[in-house]
């Protein structure tokens, strides 16, 4: 009986460890996507702040306004 409750205990083990591997696939996957979805945010700011450097050189000028604690 002593190899069959080895076995069980085995058996509990390689479940366990699979249920842990699944979670920890989902943690990535969604740390992935949130990932996808910062670096799409930083690309338009990027963009966007590229933009305003080359209208500021045409002689457009944006926020030239002080602060109002100023």
């Amino acid at each position: 009986m002593e190899q069959e409750e080895r076995i069980i205990e085995l058996e509990i083990k390689l479940s366990e460890a699979t249920k842990l591997s699944e979670e920890l696939s989902d943690i990535v996957a969604k740390q992935a996507n949130r990932l996808d979805i910062a670096e799409r945010r930083i690309q338009l700011l990027m963009e966007r702040a590229a933009q305003d450097e080359a209208n500021s050189s045409n002689g457009i000028t944006i926020n030239d306004n002080l602060p109002p604690h100023w």
